[in-house]
């Protein structure tokens, strides 16, 4: 997959044409996956994949398997999906056989849902994805052969429905706290929300900040984007521990292990809590926007996000690398029984 990417990229023949056709086209598909999220159907997506295939089948089967998590996560939540808007960008397209295309686009797909007790309060976060499909003509309609993307959702595709009254009636009693961001902290979260990838800002969508190396190609850019956000955002100095100069990084600025290792160990933050999900959810309703929520799977720290926002039942909402997230309730994609949650608090 990884070199059928890269060739793809490498290729410079496609017309401006084709990428405006097949724009219309994935258009299309996503309007119809982010319909079948709400409607939890997913037979009028069949139309959509070549069932005849491995990969077709699989691809389609991945689909209604996130479906499912969506909608396992909003019943745990007591919550809803109202409306789902996704904006796509394709980068590159080649015919690489007779009715046979290789499309690579980039996806900003945003959620709005509200609490089951106060359905007029609307919440929102963004999801970034980066897609690779095949997608072969057959008479006037296109059908997916393959199709890979960065997932928010990987590790909690398998996730059990959760049916526990105790976490939505925890959930649903709560209310969002009143709280002041203090200038350091503000600068901080305004740094995440224009260079998370899905920004607001039509200026910076699909972007990162171009001073900064992309560590996504070498395992992942989470912790250096945190690193960033502290740095640029929040004014914390650069040290001989934690420090980025010139595409290199320590450790502790760019691997997720090493980040937690040394907020905590620097005296840069503390532990509000850590465990599983069903152990800490309470405890979450603690953090503030600027605190850091680490990630640990098999024993290790594998991804950091930064909480910059509360929804309206002061639910912490989080904002990161890889994949791409804006304002995202921090378990979605993690809720997993074997993920443990680190929350940790950021003395600004």
């Amino acid at each position: 997959m990884k070199e059928e990417i890269i060739a793809l990229k490498n290729n410079t023949d496609e017309t401006d044409e084709l990428k405006n056709q097949f724009q219309s086209l994935l258009e299309n598909l996503f309007l119809n996956r982010n319909s079948a999220i709400l409607s939890k159907d997913t037979e009028g997506l069949k139309e959509f994949y070549d069932l005849t295939k491995k990969v077709g089948q699989w691809a389609y089967e991945n689909e209604t398997t996130k479906i499912q998590y969506f909608s396992n996560w909003s019943e745990k939540q007591g919550a809803k999906f109202d409306r789902i808007n996704s904006i796509l960008k394709v980068k590159k397209v080649k015919e690489k056989e007779t009715n046979l295309f290789g499309v690579i686009c980039y996806v900003s797909t945003e959620f709005y849902y509200s609490y089951l007790d106060s359905p007029s309060e609307q919440n929102r976060f963004k999801l970034g994805t980066y897609h690779y499909l095949n997608l072969r003509k057959e008479g006037d309609r296109y059908i997916i052969t393959k199709e890979w993307y960065t997932d928010p959702l990987a590790d909690s595709l398998t996730l059990e429905n959760i049916k526990s009254d105790e976490i939505k009636e925890y959930i649903l009693s709560c209310k969002a706290p009143d709280f002041t961001i203090d200038e350091r902290c503000q600068k901080a979260i305004d740094y995440a929300h224009t260079y998370c990838g899905v920004s607001d800002n039509e200026e910076f969508l699909f972007k990162y900040n171009p001073s900064y190396r992309n560590f996504n190609p070498e395992g992942g850019d989470c912790a250096n984007f945190a690193s960033q956000i502290l740095y640029e955002g929040g004014g914390f100095k650069k040290n001989d521990y934690w420090n980025y100069n010139k595409g290199d990084a320590t450790k502790a600025w760019v691997n997720a292990q090493g980040f937690k290792n040394y907020i905590v160990g620097s005296g840069r933050g503390s532990y509000i809590a850590k465990g599983n999900y069903q152990e800490t959810y309470k405890s979450a309703f603690q953090l503030r926007p600027g605190d850091i929520v680490a990630y640990e799977k098999k024993g290790r720290i594998t991804h950091i996000s930064t909480v910059t926002g509360l929804d309206s039942k002061g639910y912490p909402l989080v904002t990161c690398h890889n994949t791409d997230r804006l304002l995202v309730p921090y378990d979605l994609g993690w809720s997993n029984k074997n993920i443990k949650f680190h929350f940790i608090d950021i003395y600004y």
